[in-house]
């Protein structure tokens, strides 16, 4: 099982693609919503405003994927999936890709097409950096203060990472750990008397 992924962590330079007197720009953005990318979207759109053709393709999550790619009036096929299809062949994910078009008086056909909305994508996806991430899942512990030290010593042993805890009467600790390592935290956790552990639902 892997528990890693690969993103990007900064949006990409503009870059620029011409064929027959049609201009391409392309970008490759972050994003961890289907919220963010309509703001995205938006914010390209009043910056292109006389483009033609906003394409897009992304693809969010990571142990479950959702992907969209948009023609956005193209012929069927010829923008969105080219655009999706590097963003699966660079191997990455909670990315965004926009190509804006510019029409240039001359019909490129939709081989053509397919070809240009590609090779923008391509170039954005090459600007960035592409960084791996861990796949973490995310556990609550609750205990009474009395057992703190018990809790705290396995989260040093096991080296968690800390999100958030609230530690008064009754603690309530937040933890991640890599999904590798799921089950052993939760069996550790689930055997230790008066201590209850549940998985945060994303």
């Amino acid at each position: 099982m892997t528990d890693t992924y690969k993103t990007i962590e900064k949006p990409s330079d503009e870059v620029l693609f011409k064929e027959k007197n049609s201009k391409f720009f392309g970008y490759a953005f972050p994003v961890q919503s289907e919220n963010e990318v309509k703001e995205i979207l938006d914010q390209i759109k009043k910056q292109h405003y006389t483009g033609r053709h906003w394409c897009y393709a992304y693809q969010i999550g990571t142990k479950t994927k959702i992907y969209r790619a948009n023609d956005d009036g193209e012929p069927n096929n010829s923008a969105g999936m080219p655009i999706y299809g590097q963003i699966q062949s660079f191997d990455v994910t909670n990315v965004l890709v926009i190509v804006v078009r510019y029409f240039g008086g001359v019909k490129l056909g939709v081989g053509g097409l397919v070809t240009a909305y590609r090779t923008t994508a391509q170039m954005a996806l090459e600007t960035v950096e592409i960084i791996e991430k861990t796949i973490n899942t995310h556990y609550l512990i609750r205990f009474d203060y009395k057992n703190m030290n018990k809790v705290m010593r396995v989260i040093k042993e096991k080296n968690l990472n800390v999100v958030n805890q609230v530690l008064e009467l009754d603690c309530l600790i937040e933890i991640s750990c890599r999904l590798t390592q799921k089950e052993e935290i939760f069996n550790t956790f689930n055997h230790i008397f008066e201590v209850s552990i549940t998985e945060k639902e994303d």
